[in-house]
C-alpha cells in the first residue's frame, strides 16, 4: 500500500523547492491585474459562463463540450462519481489523485503498471475496462504519449480520461487531444502550474458532451470561484497563448540543463516532455538531500516506482546547479 494522497507540496515547506512542479518565474502583470479586478465581483455568486466560452473558443469546441472546474482535482472527483464503474483502470506510474478519488467513491481500481521506459501499449488495458485514466505528459515519468495511441484506447461503453495538466509544457502541444472531438474521450487541463497560481484552483474539462453533461450534474454549485473563473479567461487570450509557448520553450532549456547535469553525474534519468525529470538517484538520496535543505519529490508513492527514484522539478540553471552540487557531494 502507498499513500496515494502524498503530494510534493508537503515536501517543499521550508526547503529549496525542487519538488513542486510550478513554473519558477514571475506572474505576468496581465494575470495579476485580472485577479485583482475579479475581487470587485466577489459580492455576487460566481458564474463561470464567460470562462466556459473562453475555453470553448481557445480549443475550437462547442460550449457543451466544456466544464470549468476548481482545478483538475475537482474533475477527478467528478469522474469518479459519474458512474458505478464496473472496471475502472488507472495507468501507472502517474499522478495518484484520480486513483485516490475512485477509491474514495467506493470503486475497486485495476492498476495497469507500466515498466520502464513507461510507454503505453494499449493492449495492456483490459478489454472490459469501462473507464481508463492516464496522464499526458505523464506525471512523474515525463513521457509524452502520441495522440493516436491514446485515441486507440477508446471502445464502446468506455470513457477515456486524459490528464493534460502538463501539456502546456510542450511547445505547440502537438499531441494534445483537447481540440479533437471524439466520442468517449474527455481531457482535463490545469492552469495553476504553468502560470504559478496553485492557490487559485483553476482548470477545466473538454470532451464528449454526454460525459461533460454528467460531470456538470455532479458538480457542487458555485465550486468555481469568481477569481478562478477570471484566471481561466485571462490565461486563454491570444496574448497568454503566446506567452505560454515562450514559457514552454524556456522550460525546455532549463530541463536540458538539468538532464545534462544528471548525465554528467552518471545518474540514470528519463527524457521528459514536462516540467520535471524522473531520475533513479538511488536509495537514500531523497533523505540525504533533505538534510542539505533541498526538496525533491519522493517517488515511492507512485505505484510502479520505489525509493530509488525521485522526481526533480525543472528550475532555472542557478537553482539546478545547487541541486547538482549537492548530488555531486
Amino acid at each position: 500500500m502507498v499513500d496515494l494522497r502524498h503530494h510534493g507540496d508537503v515536501e517543499a515547506r521550508g526547503m529549496l523547492d525542487l519538488a513542486v512542479n510550478v513554473y519558477d518565474g514571475p506572474r505576468p502583470g496581465w494575470l495579476t491585474a485580472a485577479l485583482r479586478a475579479s475581487l470587485d465581483e466577489v459580492g455576487a455568486y460566481p458564474d463561470p459562463t464567460l470562462a466556459r466560452r473562453a475555453v470553448a473558443a481557445h480549443h475550437g469546441r462547442a460550449e457543451d463540450d466544456v466544464l470549468v472546474t476548481a482545478g483538475a482535482a475537482e474533475a477527478f472527483t467528478l469522474v469518479a462519481r459519474l458512474h458505478a464503474w464496473r472496471r475502472p483502470v488507472v495507468v501507472h506510474p502517474q499522478f495518484t489523485e484520480p486513483h485516490a478519488a475512485l477509491e474514495q467513491a467506493g470503486h475497486v481500481v485495476t492498476e495497469v503498471v507500466l515498466r520502464e521506459p513507461f510507454v503505453l501499449d494499449p493492449a495492456l488495458v483490459p478489454e472490459d475496462a469501462d473507464l481508463v485514466v492516464l496522464g499526458n505528459p505523464t506525471n512523474p515519468t515525463g513521457v509524452l504519449h502520441p495522440a493516436a495511441t491514446l485515441s486507440a484506447l477508446r471502445a464502446p461503453g468506455r470513457l477515456v480520461v486524459v490528464d493534460e495538466a502538463f501539456m502546456d509544457c510542450v511547445p505547440g502541444e502537438p499531441d494534445s487531444l483537447a481540440g479533437v472531438p471524439l466520442d468517449g474521450l474527455v481531457v482535463l487541463r490545469s492552469l495553476t502550474k504553468h502560470w504559478g497560481i496553485p492557490g487559485i484552483r483553476a482548470g477545466y474539462v473538454v470532451g464528449d458532451p454526454r460525459a461533460i453533461a454528467g460531470l456538470a450534474r455532479a458538480q457542487t454549485p458555485w465550486s468555481v470561484g469568481t477569481t478562478a473563473a477570471a484566471a481561466v479567461i485571462a490565461c486563454l487570450t491570444p496574448q497568454a497563448s503566446q506567452e505560454a509557448r515562450s514559457r514552454a520553450e524556456q522550460l525546455q532549456d532549463w530541463r536540458e540543463h538539468l538532464e545534462k547535469g544528471l548525465a554528467d553525474l552518471g545518474i540514470h534519468h528519463l527524457a521528459s516532455a514536462a516540467s520535471f525529470v524522473l531520475a533513479r538517484a538511488g536509495t537514500g538520496v531523497h533523505a540525504a538531500l533533505r538534510k542539505q535543505g533541498i526538496a525533491v519529490r519522493r517517488a515511492d508513492t507512485f505505484p510502479g516506482l520505489d525509493d530509488s527514484w525521485v522526481r526533480i522539478a525543472v528550475r532555472p540553471p542557478d537553482t539546478t546547479d545547487i541541486l547538482l552540487a549537492a548530488l555531486r557531494s
